[in-house]
């Protein structure tokens, strides 16, 4: 038995009550942004059983009272209310409406009790900071959107907060990054429940990959918590942001801020969420993308020029992070930049990152194609569409393994 089926089986096994294990119930709220709230309603609430996916009830439910304003001022009526929620085996927590207010207490004492009862609890997004507020991610790795997991990492320090991953599958508890990594989370779901060939007849008809491999590190900015403002380590990260083409550990940033190492990385991580090596690399990354994409400096002056002790440090670092080499990432970037227009630039794209099978032919083509290496798609600011125009095509290659960008239950 695999390791998702027997999560699986563990938590059918668990549930008491009234609840079913094919029932889903998503809670929304008002202000939740309206793509996040509907990822869960089209995964589980459109029957799909002509494609081989097996159907899920759905329950909408109200976690306070309506109507439910969202996106554009819409307004939202769900048909059922908090008290639904006890027939359910999976509880979804769309996006919450902000990481600062604190959610209701009626909705977070009917997620505790659902979790109690066995049921499998999702927060997708900021949905995270919910399921934080009930207690449930006491003690458990978990992510969300990068640009708010420093915040989760601070507000909820049991909390065991890991903004690279796309998702994380705790067994009962589950967490998406931001926005399209709910669809991610909720493919895995299917998946967990009834397979892979049910996961990918439902992703072809989604139009996504039925796995995206990597996580949210080639997404991540300079960006930090604003908090960070007030903090006394406000200096030092400063100082590290505007010195990173010299050659510094940890060790220097601790002596900076007058702490020993161990003091200093934790309260590093309590601030920003990450460790500070991992931190510091991954400026270091951002750094020769930037120049990458707007210099003409060869890779061994980048890698001098971000901090990096040898262009192989460089290399591999950059290659963990995005997939690619810095040499591949510039000329994807470059051949996204064509003279003719969007159209082209998207074919360009595609045809730099849709792999072939490994033959002397097709080796022997790409050669006369290309005088140097073969392009990966870039990734970074402006890299969210390439992304999903690489991950989309490799997912229909036969053949090719993907590694899917989330990290279950040990």
């Amino acid at each position: 038995m695999s390791q998702d089926s027997a999560t699986a089986t563990e938590a059918a096994r668990k549930l008491t009550g009234r609840r079913r294990r094919e029932v889903v119930a998503v809670l929304l709220f008002s202000g939740g942004p309206i793509f996040e709230s509907s990822i869960p309603l089209s995964v589980f609430g459109i029957d799909r059983q002509d494609a081989g996916v097996p159907r899920y009830r759905l329950l909408v439910c109200g976690g306070e009272d309506g109507p439910l304003r969202t996106t554009g001022g819409l307004e939202l009526s769900a048909p059922y209310g908090l008290e639904a929620i006890s027939r359910a085996g999976t509880v979804v927590v769309p996006a919450w409406r902000s990481i600062t207010s604190p959610p209701p207490a009626e909705a977070l004492d009917a997620l505790r009790r659902a979790h109690e009862e066995g049921a499998r609890i999702v927060g997708l997004c900021t949905g995270a900071f919910v399921l934080a507020a009930a207690g449930l991610l006491d003690g458990r790795p978990a992510t969300t959107h990068w640009m708010y997991a420093p915040t989760l990492a601070k507000r909820y320090p049991s909390v065991h907060v890991d903004p690279r991953e796309l998702f994380v599958d705790d067994g009962d508890v589950l967490t998406s990054a931001g926005t399209a990594a709910g669809i991610d989370l909720c493919l895995h779901i299917v998946r967990t429940d009834h397979g892979t060939e049910a996961a990918g007849a439902l992703a072809r008809r989604l139009v996504v990959p039925p796995r995206r491999s990597g996580g949210q590190e080639r997404y991540l900015d300079r960006s930090l918590p604003e908090e960070i403002g007030s903090d006394p380590l406000a200096e030092v990260v400063a100082w590290a942001l505007e010195h990173l083409h010299e050659q510094f550990d940890v060790e220097t940033l601790a002596a900076r801020a007058y702490m020993s190492r161990r003091t200093f990385d934790r309260r590093f991580r309590s601030l920003t969420g990450s460790a500070p090596l991992q931190w510091l690399i991954t400026q270091r990354v951002l750094q020769a993308q930037r120049l990458l994409e707007t210099s003409d400096y060869s890779v061994d002056e980048v890698a001098g020029r971000c901090g990096f002790r040898s262009p192989v440090a460089l290399r591999g670092h950059f290659r963990r992070q995005l997939g690619s080499s810095p040499a591949a990432y510039r000329a994807a970037y470059r051949a996204r930049r064509p003279q003719g227009g969007g159209l082209e630039g998207a074919t360009t794209m595609i045809e730099a990152s849709v792999p072939v099978q490994d033959t002397a032919s097709s080796r022997r083509a790409a050669a006369a194609a290309s005088p140097g290496p073969s392009p990966a798609v870039a990734t970074g600011a402006s890299g969210g569409a390439a992304e999903h125009l690489r991950t989309g095509a490799e997912a229909y290659v036969p053949g090719r393994p993907t590694l899917p960008g989330q990290r279950s239950a040990p």
